[in-house]
């Protein structure tokens, strides 16, 4: 792993204990101050900072997501069919060429 990566996933594991924390004391927090005084306000603060723990863990979570989804290019493939044609008419066969292809198209994914 990458020494930026490590850097990243450790960040984020770090907000999100610390955002685990801040639900916890929260919810115990508005139990306690509602039973206790009825105080409206601190109620209210507590249960804001709570949701902004929410928030931050949901951006962190989601800006740290590296995976992007594969998306498939129908010109790319087109071109791809196309030299393949071009191959198999000078002489290569095709099935020869199409494994090629799907060795390679396999070696990608994996890097």
């Amino acid at each position: 792993m990458a020494k930026s990566s490590q850097n990243s996933s450790l960040a984020l594991r770090n907000i999100r204990i610390l955002c685990s924390l801040i639900f916890v004391a929260g919810i115990a927090g508005m139990i306690i101050t509602s039973i206790a005084g009825n105080n409206v306000g601190v109620v209210n603060t507590i249960g804001g900072t709570t949701a902004i723990a929410a928030l931050v863990l949901l951006v962190a979570t989601i800006s740290a997501s590296t995976s992007r989804p594969e998306v498939f290019d129908d010109a790319q493939a087109e071109r791809l069919e196309q030299q393949i044609v071009k191959l198999t008419k000078a002489g290569a066969n095709e099935t020869e060429v199409r494994e090629l292809v799907r060795q390679a198209t396999q070696l990608g994914r994996k890097s």
